[in-house]
C-alpha cells in the first residue's frame, strides 16, 4: 500500500509541473544562446559561445563567452548589407575575419571605448552566407599561456575592482575563468553591476553560474553572460564549464560533457564548475547533493583524462585531488570568507602548456 501512495504522490508532482530535473530549463535555454534574425540576416553563434545582446539598425552587439568564436550570418535577398559588429568582453587583441565560401570580405576595424570592447564594420552580401571569426592572432596554434581562475564575488561587488587591478598588474594573464556566484541574488540590477565593474579589468571574464544566481525566481544569467554549460579551445588547450548551480548536473549537460571529454581525450583539458563534486573537508554542505552522482562523474572525468578541476562555492582556498585529478577550490572573490583561515580575497594564476599539461597553479592573495 505504501508503494501505491508513493507512486501517486510522484504522479501528482509531475502533473503539477514539479520537475525532477532542477537544471533542465537552463540546459534547454543554453541551446538558444547566440541566435537572432534581423533585417533579413539570421545570425547564429557556433556552440553558443557568445550572447546576442542587441541587434538594431545594422548593428549586432555580442557578449563573448570564450576567447574565440565563430558566427554564421545567412542573408536573404534584399537584406541589409552593411553591419557594425560590436563584441563586448572580447580579448584585447581580438580581430574579425569574414569569409563567403573561400572569399574574404573587407573588414574595417573601428575604435572601441575599452580594451575588451572590439568593433568592426563589414559588408555581408545579400543572398549569401558569411562566416565571421572573432579571435586573437594564433588563437588556434598550440603554445603555453597563463590565465586567472576566480569565483564567489557575491556581496563584495563594490570591492571587486581591487582584484581586477591585481590581475591587471600581471600582463601574462590572458583571461579570467570564473566558476560561479558572480552576484548575491542574480537580480538584473546585480548582473548589470557585475558587468559594469568588469570594465575595470583589462582582460575578459568567461563564467558559469553558481547557486546564488538561482536565488532570483527568474534567473537571467544566460541573457547577460551566456551558456552555463560550454566548451572552448584556446592555444591548444580545452576548457569546459558545467552548470552545477543546483548541486547536480542535468542529463543534457552530462551528455554534452561526454562529447567534450571525448574530443579532448588526447589534449590538455580543464574543467570549471561552481559546486565541488566532493568536499575535501567533509564537514560542510560544500559538495554535490548526491554522493553517487559525484562519484560517477568523477569516474567519468578520470576516464576522460581530465587534467584539472577548478571549483568555487567554498569561500576559501583548498588544493587536493579528486579521482587522481588535481583539484582546487578558489572562492576568494570577496564573498563572506571562512572564519580564521587567513586566506582572504585571492585568485589563482594557472600556467598551462598544451604539450606538457598544467605546469603550475599559484595562489595570488589580494588582501
Amino acid at each position: 500500500m505504501r508503494n501505491v501512495r508513493v507512486g501517486a504522490v510522484a504522479l501528482a508532482l509531475l502533473a503539477g509541473g514539479c520537475s525532477m530535473r532542477p537544471a533542465e530549463e537552463r540546459a534547454l535555454k543554453d541551446l538558444e544562446v547566440g541566435r537572432v534574425e534581423a533585417s533579413g540576416v539570421a545570425f547564429s553563434v557556433e556552440d553558443g559561445l557568445a550572447v546576442v545582446r542587441k541587434v538594431e539598425a545594422g548593428t549586432l552587439t555580442l557578449w563573448g563567452s570564450a576567447p574565440a568564436f565563430r558566427v554564421r550570418a545567412a542573408s536573404k535577398d534584399g537584406a541589409n548589407e552593411t553591419w557594425t559588429v560590436v563584441v563586448r568582453n572580447a580579448m584585447p587583441d581580438a580581430e574579425l575575419t569574414a569569409l563567403v565560401g573561400n572569399e574574404p570580405l573587407v573588414v574595417e576595424p573601428l575604435s572601441g571605448p575599452l580594451p575588451t570592447v572590439k568593433m568592426w564594420r563589414v559588408r555581408l552580401p545579400a543572398g549569401a552566407e558569411a562566416r565571421l571569426t572573432v579571435a586573437p592572432p594564433l588563437w588556434d596554434q598550440p603554445m603555453p599561456f597563463r590565465f586567472a581562475a576566480l569565483a564567489d564575488v557575491q556581496e563584495a561587488l563594490p570591492r571587486v575592482g581591487d582584484i581586477y587591478r591585481r590581475i591587471n598588474a600581471d600582463p601574462t594573464l590572458r583571461f579570467i575563468f570564473f566558476s560561479g556566484d558572480l552576484t548575491q541574488r542574480g537580480t538584473v540590477e546585480q548582473l548589470e553591476e557585475f558587468q559594469s565593474r568588469l570594465q575595470e579589468s583589462r582582460i575578459p571574464l568567461f563564467a558559469t553560474l553558481g547557486n546564488h544566481e538561482l536565488l532570483n525566481p527568474d534567473p537571467r544569467f544566460q541573457d547577460y553572460f551566456g551558456r552555463g554549460n560550454l566548451h572552448f579551445t584556446f592555444q591548444g588547450v580545452h576548457f569546459t564549464m558545467i552548470d552545477s548551480g543546483n548541486g547536480t548536473l542535468d542529463p543534457m549537460a552530462e551528455q554534452a560533457l561526454d562529447g567534450w571529454l571525448e574530443s579532448a581525450r588526447d589534449g590538455v583539458h580543464i574543467l570549471g564548475t561552481h559546486i565541488p563534486l566532493v568536499d575535501p573537508i567533509g564537514v560542510r554542505n560544500g559538495a554535490f547533493s548526491s554522493r553517487n552522482e559525484a562519484a560517477a562523474l568523477l569516474a567519468k572525468l578520470a576516464r576522460g583524462k581530465l587534467d584539472l578541476t577548478l571549483y568555487g562555492h567554498v569561500h576559501s582556498y583548498y588544493s587536493f585531488s579528486n579521482a587522481g585529478i588535481p583539484a582546487f577550490i578558489s572562492g576568494g572573490g570577496g564573498a563572506i570568507p571562512e572564519q580564521f583561515d587567513g586566506i582572504g580575497r585571492h585568485f589563482l594564476a594557472v600556467e598551462v602548456d598544451p604539450s606538457a599539461g598544467v605546469r603550475t597553479v599559484s595562489l595570488v592573495r589580494v588582501d
